[in-house]
């Protein structure tokens, strides 16, 4: 080994530890694991969003329940870590989602139907001691007079086909623009469009944007919406034409309905 690798290894070995440089919207999504008696199903994405003190999973109302797919698993599993001083070092937390076969997750509905996101209520007094997260809030999202523009730079953070950095147990990032008016539902749907590659494993990822104010909860990022499902048209030729690369997010201000005390 000559000093310039041992050089770049002893560097690696540093940045292990520095877990304060970390973004902190990279520590607010979560891979999950669903499972059905025991049995593993499916990976995708969920992320942290606290309303005063209660904290609440967000994801895809399909990641919890689907009858399209046949797709019911019983419980979930996210990880969370628990050392600042190494963020190597985290821990598997399960969630049943049912109790006495009563759903525990709460989703929408709007003009036009199911919305596909779906909240988890987390009993924070259950989690380890030192589990280390961060959360959105309702001062992440837009306010009512707020818009985006269109073709305005986005991130999608998420665990692409189980995908992430297994050292630190951290996503990874999708860039992406809007790539429909904002004022507008698509459609009619209670969603906008992104313009980006993404893959299974990404549902219930958040949509954010910089917010250049660095004035909501701290975190210098702005909650959009929630990465649901990539948006194709039934009449391409599969031979000939590419897929459209769209992708739908649901408006993140549904959390605010699905968050309000009485609602879950």
């Amino acid at each position: 080994m000559n000093f310039n690798e041992h050089r770049f290894r002893e560097d690696r070995k540093v940045m292990k530890y520095k877990s304060m440089s970390i973004d902190p919207l990279l520590l607010s999504a979560t891979p999950i694991l669903t499972y059905s008696a025991g049995q593993l199903l499916t990976n995708a994405t969920g992320f942290f969003f606290q309303r005063e003190n209660n904290l609440f999973l967000v994801t895809s109302l399909h990641v919890f329940h689907d009858e399209m797919d046949g797709h019911f698993p019983d419980r979930i599993q996210i990880t969370f870590h628990t050392d600042a001083s190494n963020i190597t070092q985290t821990i598997e937390y399960s969630i049943p989602l049912y109790q006495n076969g009563v759903s525990q997750w709460v989703a929408g509905l709007d003009s036009t139907g199911k919305i596909d996101v779906a909240v988890i209520k987390i009993d924070k007094t259950a989690l380890p001691p030192d589990a280390i997260y961060t959360t959105f809030t309702p001062e992440n999202l837009l306010g009512e007079q707020e818009t985006i523009d269109i073709g305005t730079s986005m991130l999608i953070v998420g665990f692409p086909l189980g995908f992430y950095d297994t050292l630190h147990k951290l996503p990874v990032v999708r860039h992406a623009i809007n790539a429909s008016s904002f004022v507008m539902r698509f459609q009619g749907n209670g969603y906008f469009l992104t313009d980006a590659r993404t893959h299974r494993g990404s549902s219930g990822a958040p949509v954010v944007c910089l917010d250049h104010r660095s004035t909501r909860n701290g975190m210098g990022w702005i909650l959009l919406g929630v990465h649901s499902a990539r948006l194709d048209v039934s009449g391409r030729d599969v031979a000939i034409d590419e897929a459209l690369g769209l992708n739908c997010a649901w408006f993140a201000d549904i959390l605010l309905k699905l968050t309000e005390s009485g609602y879950v």
